[in-house]
C-alpha cells in the first residue's frame, strides 16, 4: 500500500514537471536523478534513498512497459510481472516473463516451476487465483499484468484446489438459485391469490407502485434481487461472494432505460456497494473502474436528491438518514486520493467523513428511550439518524410510517382482490386465467376492452392451434395425442412434437389430466392452464430462498452500523499520518 502510494505521489509531481524520466538527461547522468529526487524530498516528505529508489524503479517500469508493449503487438508475445516468494537462494521479489495468453494457467505454471524452481503454489491475479483450467486471456490476464506467485505446502495446494472448486461451485449454485428465483417472481402478473402468492411490485420512495413497461419490471426485479442478495453477503462480510452477486445486478440494471435509473438511487447505491468489495478485497488494480463508479454514484445523487438534497426533503421530509451513504462515498473518494497521491484531497474528504460520522453516531440513551416504547433497534436508529437526533422527531416519524405502511399494504391487497375477481370474471366467460390476467394488464384494468382483447385472440388463437395440429397430425401422430401434448406444452408445437417423439407418438399417462375440462364446468380450466399455474416444489422452495433476503424495512440499505465504515477511517488516517507529522491546511 505504502509503495503504490509513494509512486502515485512522485509520478504525480513528474507529470506537474513534464519530466520523462526514460529519456535525456536521465538516461546517461546518474546525477540529475539525484538532483530531481533532492527537490521532490521536501514536497513529499519521504526520504532521499525511497525518492531516488523509486524514481529510477519507475523509469525503469516505463521503458520495460514501453518495449512490452511493442514487442507485445509485433509477437502476441506478453509480458507479466511476477511478484515471487523470497527464498534462501533466491532473494529477488518481482521479476518479469515472458509468455503467450493463449496457454491455460497450468501451462504457466509448468514454465515457472522451471524458471525459479517453485513446486508447490498458487497464481494471484487482482486477489484471485487463476483456474488452472482455463486459458489466461479468458481470465482478464493481460500484457504488463502484475501477478503474485503465492508459494504453498504439497498438501495444501491439494486441498485448496478442492475447497476452491467447491466455493467456486457453491457460488455459481448461489447466484443461479438467486436469478432463478426472481424471475419466478418477475413473471407474475398479480393474478394469484394475493394472500398466499408473494408478489414484486416496483415502487417509489413512498412505497406506491410505479408503472414500468413489463420488459423492464423484470429486468429490475433481477437487478434489485441480486442487489438485495449481495447486500446480505456483504453484511456477513462474504465480499467475494458478495461482489459475484452485485455485479450481476449491474448486467440487469444496465438493461433498463437509462431515463428510469436516473430517478432512483438504487444505481448509485449499487456502485458504492461495488467499490466496497473492492476496497475490502484489496483489489486495486480496479481503482480506475472503482473511480468511474464513484462519479456515476455521486451524479445520480445529485440527480435523484436535488441540490443540497433539496428534492428528498420534498418527498419524505427529512434528509438524515442519506448521510450513511455520502460518509460512504466520501470514505471510498478519500481511499482513492490516497491512492493517486492526492493527499490533500484525501485529508479533505476524510475530513467530511469525521464531520458526517459525529452527526450520525448515536446516543445510546435516545436509542433506549426509542426502544423502551416498543420500537425495533432498526426503527429506533433510523429514525434517530433522519430526525438528526431528535428523540420526538424520531418516534412521531416512526409512528407514521408504520401507520403509512400498514395502509399501503392494505390497499394494495384490496386492489389485488379486486383484480382478482375481474380475472375470474373472465375466466367464468371461457378464458384461462393467464390470458385474462394479460389482457386486463394490458389494458389497465378495464373489464370491457379486457374481454374484447381475449375474444380478438381466441379467434387467431384458435386459428393457429388448428394449423399446429394439422402439421401434428401430417407427422403421423393420433389426433388426441397431438391434441394433448399441444395442450400440455402451452401450444409449443416444437416441444409438443419433441415429447411425442421421446413417448413413440403418446402422451404419459401421469401427465395427462384424470378430470378433463367440459363446458359444464363451474371453472372452465386446460391442462395447459393448471400445468403453467401450478407451483413445483422447487420454485417454492427458490422462491421462500430470495425472499429471505428481501429485508422487511423498506431502508434497511441506510441502516449502517457504521463498524466498517471506522476501520477503514483509521487505516487511511494512519497511513496518510505516516506522511505528515501534521495534517495539511485543507482550507
Amino acid at each position: 500500500m505504502e509503495e503504490k502510494h509513494m509512486q502515485s505521489v512522485l509520478i504525480s509531481l513528474l507529470r506537474q514537471d513534464h519530466v520523462q524520466l526514460w529519456t535525456e538527461p536521465f538516461i546517461s547522468d546518474q546525477q540529475k536523478i539525484r538532483e530531481l529526487a533532492q527537490k521532490y524530498v521536501s514536497a513529499t516528505e519521504f526520504s532521499l534513498e525511497e525518492v531516488i529508489f523509486t524514481l529510477e524503479s519507475i523509469r525503469a517500469d516505463t521503458r520495460r512497459k514501453d518495449e512490452g508493449n511493442k514487442q507485445f503487438k509485433e509477437t502476441a508475445v506478453a509480458s507479466l510481472e511476477l511478484h515471487l516468494p523470497r527464498t534462501a537462494e533466491n532473494n529477488r521479489r518481482r521479476v518479469h516473463l515472458k509468455t503467450k495468453l493463449d496457454i491455460t494457467a497450468q501451462e504457466l505454471k509448468k514454465q515457472i516451476s522451471e524458471e525459479y524452481g517453485f513446486t508447490h503454489f498458487n497464481l494471484i491475479l487482482s486477489g484471485k487465483k487463476l483456474a488452472l483450467g482455463r486459458r489466461l486471456d479468458e481470465q482478464n490476464v493481460k500484457n504488463s499484468s502484475k501477478m503474485m506467485v503465492l508459494k504453498v505446502s504439497s498438501q495444501q495446494e491439494k486441498s485448496e484446489m478442492l475447497e476452491e472448486e467447491e466455493k467456486k461451485s457453491r457460488q455459481d449454485e448461489g447466484v443461479q438459485r438467486t436469478q432463478k428465483g426472481f424471475q419466478i417472481l418477475s413473471e407474475r402478473d398479480g393474478s394469484e391469490d394475493p394472500v398466499s402468492t408473494p408478489f414484486l411490485e416496483i415502487a417509489d420512495q413512498k412505497g406506491n407502485p410505479l408503472q414500468i413497461p413489463d420488459s423492464e419490471r423484470k429486468a429490475l426485479i433481477l437487478a434489485m434481487g441480486f442487489h438485495e442478495k449481495g447486500r446480505a453477503l456483504l453484511k456477513k462480510r462474504n465480499h467475494s461472494a458478495a461482489l459475484c452477486h452485485l455485479l450481476q445486478a449491474d448486467e440487469q440494471f444496465n438493461k433498463c432505460n437509462s431515463a428510469l435509473l436516473k430517478t432512483v438511487d438504487n444505481y448509485a447505491v449499487l456502485q458504492l456497494d461495488v467499490v466496497w468489495c473492492f476496497q475490502a478485497l484489496q483489489q486495486l488494480d480496479c481503482l480506475n473502474d472503482a473511480r468511474q463508479r464513484l462519479e456515476r454514484a455521486e451524479e445520480c445523487f445529485k440527480r435523484c436528491y436535488g441540490e443540497q438534497q433539496s428534492r428528498l426533503q420534498q418527498i419524505k421530509g427529512h434528509t438524515g438518514g442519506e448521510d450513511v451513504l455520502f460518509l460512504r462515498l466520501y470514505l471510498l473518494q478519500s481511499l482513492l486520493a490516497y491512492h493517486d497521491g492526492k493527499k490533500n484531497q484525501a485529508f479533505n474528504k476524510l475530513r467530511n467523513v469525521e464531520e458526517l460520522l459525529g452527526q450520525l453516531c448515536l446516543d445510546p440513551e435516545k436509542m433506549l428511550q426509542l426502544m423502551t416504547l416498543g420500537f425495533s433497534e432498526q426503527e429506533a436508529r433510523l429514525g434517530l439518524r433522519a430526525c438528526r437526533g431528535d428523540v420526538e422527531e424520531a418516534e412521531r416519524l416512526i409512528s407514521q410510517r408504520k401507520k403509512e405502511k400498514k395502509e399501503l399494504k392494505e390497499r394494495e391487497r384490496e386492489k389485488r382482490r379486486c383484480r382478482l375477481q375481474d380475472i375470474n370474471t373472465l375466466v367464468e366467460l371461457g378464458f384461462s386465467k393467464r390470458d385474462a390476467a394479460r389482457a386486463l394488464h394490458q389494458t389497465r384494468g378495464d373489464v370491457d376492452k379486457a374481454y374484447m382483447v381475449l375474444l380478438d385472440g381466441a379467434e387467431a388463437q384458435s386459428s393457429d392451434g388448428q394449423t399446429k395440429l394439422d402439421q401434428l397430425l401430417e407427422l403421423g401422430f393420433q389426433k388426441d395425442m397431438a391434441d394433448s401434448a399441444l395442450r400440455l406444452m402451452g401450444e409449443d408445437l416444437a416441444q409438443a412434437t419433441q415429447m411425442l417423439l421421446d413417448n413413440q407418438g403418446v402422451v404419459p399417462p401421469e401427465l395427462l389430466s384424470p378430470s378433463p375440462p367440459s363446458s359444464s364446468s363451474e371453472e372452465p380450466s386446460t391442462s395447459s392452464d393448471s400445468t403453467a399455474s401450478a407451483w413445483s416444489r422447487l420454485d417454492e422452495d427458490l422462491v421462500n430462498e430470495v425472499l429471505e433476503d428481501i429485508p422487511r424495512h423498506e431502508e434497511d440499505y441506510l441502516d449502517l452500523t457504521l463498524d466498517e465504515e471506522k476501520e477503514l477511517l483509521l487505516q487511511i488516517r494512519c497511513s496518510l499520518e505516516k506522511q505528515s507529522s501534521s495534517p495539511p491546511d485543507c482550507s
